[in-house]
């Protein structure tokens, strides 16, 4: 019988196959880490107070807005990917529409999808800025903003329901706010049918306040947070208002209250959701204004800017949620 003699492999073969045995394990590690784990990270801006034309009040740095606006814009931009930025109200100082397509037209240079929510300041009373008509001029300048209510929630990727709500009274003039009985019996819905799924909720007023202000809570707070609860699986709730840094965890809801631009400490926050079968790991992280000096004077303005600023745990810490499965 003839004997064959294997070939030596050569120097430069062994080279390849071993770049190639390690893309090919790499690729299936992908897989398998992707299958197994489900990530989304956001961006979140509150309490911009865009305005064109006002000066600074005592602890607004109103004039400097659309500046502090564009340096989040650039920071968004230049430290992606981000799955998509949202804006949890107070987008402009004063309820005009030439203001809000103003501040549009800025939001409009972030090179990731953004959703927006109304804030007291968005809204006006028996003006020109109806909810109706902050929905219309979103979705006139927004793809991502085509919804039917000014209360509405969307699957940014599956495993995820991004809840949004309208949580503005209207009807009166107060800066406190609630959730109307329909929108009520709607996020009712939106938990049933997503009970599986890790939930952002999104509302300028706070489901929980970070600090007591009788002017400026929700009026159905109890009846709101009770029902959040009722969603086994992680829920985050992404909050404004009250232009203060601070995050609470209540079992395994975790509530992340966003600063303001215009007043100190001028940032905003990042939220990076890691989920799998058994936990979600939440990183949550405040992103300062690289406009030192106007950071600087918004700190002198203001008098307590320790609760404003937080804790070290309240600006960038890690937090661990249990996952129910079905």
């Amino acid at each position: 019988m003839k004997r064959y003699k294997r070939k030596k492999e050569s120097f430069f073969s062994k080279i390849i196959n071993c770049v190639l045995t390690l893309l090919i394990a790499c690729a299936i590690g992908s897989q398998v880490c992707t299958a197994a784990n489900n990530n989304l990270r956001v961006a979140q801006v509150s309490d911009a107070h865009f305005s064109s034309f006002e000066e600074n009040t005592s602890y607004k740095f109103l004039k400097k807005s659309p500046e502090l606006l564009d340096d989040v814009i650039f920071q968004i931009n230049t430290s992606g990917p981000y799955d998509f930025v949202m804006f949890t109200g107070d987008l402009v100082n004063k309820p005009k529409v030439s203001e809000l397509e103003k501040f549009i037209s800025h939001a409009n240079n972030l090179v990731y999808p953004w959703y927006a929510i109304d804030g007291n300041h968005d809204i006006s009373i028996d003006g020109p800025l109806t909810k109706r008509k902050f929905l219309e001029t979103l979705a006139a300048n927004n793809d991502n903003m085509q919804q039917e209510n000014i209360y509405y929630a969307f699957t940014p990727k599956k495993g995820f329901r991004v809840i949004c709500l309208d949580s503005i009274i209207d009807y009166k003039l107060t800066s406190n706010g609630e959730i109307s009985n329909e929108e009520f019996m709607w996020l009712t819905q939106e938990l049933e049918k997503h009970a599986k799924d890790t939930v952002i909720v999104c509302s300028h007023v706070p489901i929980i306040e970070p600090f007591s202000s009788p002017n400026h809570k929700m009026q159905n707070e109890y009846e709101v947070r009770k029902l959040l609860k009722t969603h086994k699986n992680p829920l985050i709730v992404l909050q404004g208002h009250y232009h203060t840094t601070k995050i609470i965890q209540d079992d395994n809801m975790l509530v992340v209250a966003c600063p303001s631009l215009v007043t100190y400490p001028n940032s905003f926050r990042v939220v990076n959701i890691n989920s799998n079968k058994q936990r979600t790991l939440v990183d949550v992280y405040l992103k300062e204004t690289n406009l030192k000096d106007i950071q600087s004077r918004s700190k002198l303005r203001l008098m307590g800017t320790e609760r404003l600023y937080g804790e070290e745990s309240d600006r960038n810490a890690s937090f661990e949620l249990k996952n129910y499965g079905d």
